[in-house]
């Protein structure tokens, strides 16, 4: 308010007292200063006010003590409010002022109270997903839904490709997680699509929705945690798990026509070269066993031809040296092969006067009979006849 310059030096509208209300000394003309005394048991006044019997003649000494009891209630507060729980699937970053202190583990700990240290407790061992080309169902109904501009990816042979998969990440290292990036989840979900992009880019198409899914899970796996380690994200890449990897829902039929035409085109390529691998060893098996059978019987023939002529040349030779005794041993020898296998009675043409009886093989005659009457009677379909044996009889005595 501004200074009154007539009356005395006064405050204008103030009775001429000054602020405190206390007047002006009478002689100086200016303002006087407070009176600390007096604001200082004013204050303990209106505290005293505040606790029950505190308006009696003692009232400055239990002003001064509950003062004392509220600042200490106050303050014990403010210090166990430093007091802080981390769970066992968490880990505690202390703040100093903002910036990172320390790294606590599970149970009960204490930080300095706010605003001098605050406490972030992420979850470091809770897995979690992140789903690139689709989401999956949340709602009553449960069903997924497809995200065409995420799953739609260029093959190495040209070829597009409709790929949905899921990846496992978990917390590796509390501090970098919060703080070198931004949104942990947007960040792995980015960098998988365009590893995944990258490895789908090096694959041909029948290879990426075969055989090769398991490889290309473990090399999106691995160049994501490369990366994620160069963002140092503090991110633990645990999976990657493919969950379909076709043609678009408009060429699939057609696509799994080429495919099994190609089944079968290997199909039968496999039982020709089956066929093929059967039949040629077998020939050429054949054909070495009919060779060596030529040969052997080229070498037998010439060998018996060879033995014939030497034999024939030995029994010239020895017919030059003594004719009777080699054609009596040629006329024996002939005899030998010719009568070896046969039955027979030898008698000497000079002893019929001697007391030899010409002897007949009878029985040897009858049975001889009964075995071509057998034989004819099998040729001409009818039982054997018995009169073949009486017809050798009757020819025998005469």
């Amino acid at each position: 308010m501004p200074w009154n310059s007539q009356g005395g030096g006064g405050w204008q509208g103030g009775g001429g007292q000054g602020p405190w209300g206390n007047r002006p000394g009478g002689g100086g003309g200016g303002p006087q200063p407070p009176d600390l005394e007096e604001l200082i048991r004013k204050s303990q006044e209106k505290v005293k006010s505040l606790f029950p019997g505190g308006g009696g003649g003692g009232g400055r000494g239990l002003s001064a003590k509950a003062i004392s009891i509220v600042v200490l209630a106050l303050l014990g507060i403010w210090l166990a409010s430093g007091f802080y729980r981390v769970q066992p699937e968490e880990e505690g970053v202390v703040l100093r002022f903002g910036k990172l202190n320390r790294v606590t583990t599970p149970g009960l700990n204490y930080h300095l109270p706010s605003p001098i240290e605050s406490v972030l407790t992420p979850q470091v061992t809770r897995v979690n997903r992140v789903e690139v080309g689709f989401r999956s169902g949340t709602g009553a109904s449960g069903s997924g839904r497809g995200i065409t501009e995420e799953a739609l990816m260029l093959t190495g042979d040209e070829n597009i490709i409709d790929v949905n998969f899921v990846v496992l990440w978990r917390i590796s290292n509390a501090a970098d997680y919060l703080f070198n990036i931004r949104d942990p989840e947007d960040t792995v979900s980015i960098a998988a699509e365009s590893v995944m992009r990258e490895v789908i880019g090096q694959t041909p198409i029948l290879e990426a929705t075969t055989e090769g899914r398991r490889a290309i899970e473990g090399r999106v796996r691995e160049q994501m945690q490369v990366l994620m380690n160069e963002y140092g994200a503090g991110i633990n890449i645990e999976e990657v798990q493919l969950q379909k990897s076709d043609p678009p829902a408009e060429v699939i039929d057609a696509f799994r026509d080429v495919q099994r035409a190609q089944a079968d085109r290997e199909r039968l390529q496999n039982e020709a070269e089956a066929f093929a691998n059967d039949i040629i060893p077998r020939a050429r098996g054949e054909a070495e066993r009919l060779l060596q059978e030529a040969q052997a019987y080229e070498q037998e023939a010439v060998e018996r031809a060879r033995g014939e002529a030497d034999r024939f040349t030995q029994v010239l030779e020895a017919y030059g040296k003594a004719k009777d005794v080699t054609i009596k041993r040629i006329y024996l020898e002939t005899m030998e092969e010719v009568l070896g296998g046969v039955n027979k009675v030898i008698i000497d043409s000079q002893g019929g006067g001697n007391g030899v009886v010409p002897y007949l093989p009878l029985p040897d005659l009858e049975r001889r009979a009964r075995e071509r009457d057998a034989a004819a009677s099998a040729a001409a379909g009818s039982a054997p006849v018995e009169r073949g044996f009486g017809a050798m009889q009757s020819g025998a005595t005469q």
